[in-house]
């Protein structure tokens, strides 16, 4: 139990499998109720999609686990109506600062610039996450979350795959035309496939000590190398909601597990680094090792990985949950199209070829990054120590300080749903990036923004400028609408006057600075809001054949 948090417990329920005796054929099964499974359950239960959830616990996570979440993350959750509560619930933050010894080197802002509608990061405990998670998806009427259900076996066939559950009324089996198995690191589905995971494991080990105490530290992500608290090591600290704050001992690759989780270890570095008057109070602690390791491939048959099933990564950097929760959105709508009939199931490849090549620039960070906090060599730490002796000094060397580089979305470069640019831009938004966001109002002249504008389908963001829409645009567009895929179009315009039921006013001038955009700029946007198509001048035939290019037709 923690003194800062109840853990709720989820009733068992009997499947309609045991009460009947029949095997059932569902569309999707996802197993493991995390933050990535729970994520992509809610994504398809919004899309009208019956889904049932396995999972072998009754409860949310135990112990804070994963606690920084990333803009795009965030941007998701928000798509899918549950991030005003993490958000308002967590610690809002954007500074890091990078201390060796007890001298600041190196300070950073992960977002700058103004008008956005998500902050760059919050910190909030796992079990907060999971239960706003849970809440959705049960709401939605359409995700059967079934707890104490613990997958035995996993037989993929031509068109569907097999299922045999444990619960505590026994063993069922089920059906399931496609399988998202969100099942964890240790993932059970992965061993009973016989896939294996590539990588490494790095010889170190670090202390997670989740504290309750009133502190005046800022809502900042702090680092210190080499602290006088804790010699020739490196410390992390991060506040959470509650009062809570998660610190980060590096312990060496000697050090016992079990030996440095008692209290009467963990206690005494506390009052190193808080000094013996603080007071507070030891909430939660582990141990865990560097783990940067992958699948070679996310697709196998009707079996898709998602989250850290698929792909692991150290936690400085916080790329675990931030790298899975797009996994989720990458996989979700791709598989809509699916079973709609929409799209041919290669689009599916589409989504191992994606989300392995994010995987990749991952776990290259992720790497990099615990190959700077814990040099392997002497020479390794002498260069590793001089570049934070310049760090302070000279703003070349902060470049090459490595605390965690902190997550960003993937832009999908090389991916075959998108369309190459045929005009002259500049700036970001180039095809498979992420789109970002701008103030915008609507026709009612109510403030809001442009990415609650985007997701769940294709929108095509026609930019007028100043000047209106030509009727062969707006015709062009509306057969697009009342085509067979899911498509809804925008005007982004200056003209707030006379701005038509569509419209997008661009306030501040953002949006056309974000994309570089003049009169007759048009934006393919997918449904997990990265960029498909970007054209210096609308083409009905050019746009449907993006359109068609980013479903995999």
């Amino acid at each position: 139990m923690l003194s800062t948090y109840s853990y709720p417990t989820f009733p068992y329920v009997p499947a309609p499998e045991q009460r009947t005796g029949t095997v059932r054929r569902h569309p999707v099964v996802v197993v493991g109720a995390g933050p990535v499974g729970l994520t992509a359950a809610l994504d398809l239960a919004q899309k009208g999609v019956p889904v049932v959830v396995l999972d072998e616990d009754d409860t949310v996570s135990i112990g804070s686990r994963a606690v920084c979440y990333a803009k795009r993350a965030l941007e998701v959750w928000d798509r899918l109506g549950v991030a005003r509560p993490m958000i308002d619930k967590g610690v809002v933050w954007k500074i890091g600062k990078v201390f060796h010894g007890d001298r600041e080197v190196y300070r950073f802002d992960l977002l700058p610039e103004p008008d956005h509608k998500i902050p760059a990061f919050i910190n909030l405990q796992q079990y907060y996450l999971e239960e706003y998670l849970i809440a959705a998806a049960t709401g939605t009427g359409a995700a059967d979350i079934r707890w104490k259900s613990r997958v035995l076996s996993v037989k993929p066939q031509d068109d569907h795959v097999v299922l045999q559950v444990e619960t505590p009324d026994g063993v069922y089996a089920m059906e399931a035309d496609w399988v998202i198995a969100c099942d964890g690191a240790r993932s059970s589905i992965r061993k009973m496939l016989g896939l294996e995971f590539i990588g490494e494991v790095f010889q170190d080990r670090f202390l997670i000590a989740d504290v309750v105490m009133k502190a005046d530290f800022p809502a900042e992500r702090w680092f210190w190398f080499d602290p006088p608290f804790h010699p020739r090591q490196s410390t992390l600290l991060h506040m959470q909601a509650d009062n809570v704050w998660r610190i980060d001992f590096q312990l060496g690759w000697n050090a016992d597990p079990e030996e440095e989780k008692k209290p009467e270890k963990v206690i005494p570095r506390l009052k190193a680094m808080l000094g013996e008057t603080t007071e507070f109070e030891l909430e939660w602690v582990s141990v865990y090792t560097f783990q940067c390791r992958r699948l070679e491939r996310f697709r196998h048959g009707r079996v898709l990985f998602a989250g850290d099933s698929a792909h692991q990564v150290s936690p400085f950097g916080a790329r675990g949950a931030n790298s899975g929760v797009p996994d989720a959105d990458n996989l979700v709508w791709k598989l809509k199209l699916v079973l709609d009939g929409l799209a041919p199931d290669s689009l599916l490849d589409t989504y191992s070829d994606e989300r392995v090549a994010a995987a990749k620039e991952n776990l290259l960070n992720s790497t990099r990054s615990t190959d700077f906090i814990t040099p392997k060599s002497a020479m390794s730490r002498t260069f590793r120590d001089a570049v934070l002796g310049l760090a302070a000094d000279h703003p070349f060397a902060r470049a090459l300080v490595n605390s965690g580089r902190l997550s960003t979305p993937t832009t999908y470069t090389d991916s075959p749903l998108n369309t190459p640019d045929t005009g002259s831009f500049a700036g970001a938004m180039v095809p498979g990036a992420p789109a970002t966001d701008a103030p915008v109002e609507d026709a009612a002249h109510d403030a809001g923004w442009l990415m609650d504008h985007l997701g769940g389908r294709f929108v095509a963001l026609y930019y007028a400028g100043p000047d209106p829409v030509p009727a062969a645009v707006a015709d062009s567009m509306t057969a697009l609408v009342a085509g067979p895929l899911p498509f809804a179009w925008h005007v982004v315009t200056d003209r707030r006057r006379d701005a038509g039921a569509n419209a997008l006013v661009d306030v501040n001038g953002r949006f056309a600075e974000r994309y570089d955009a003049t009169p007759g700029t048009v934006y393919l946007v997918r449904p997990d809001q990265h960029i498909a198509a970007r054209l210096r001048a609308f083409d009905v035939a050019a746009l449907t054949a993006a359109l068609n290019r980013a479903a995999g037709l």
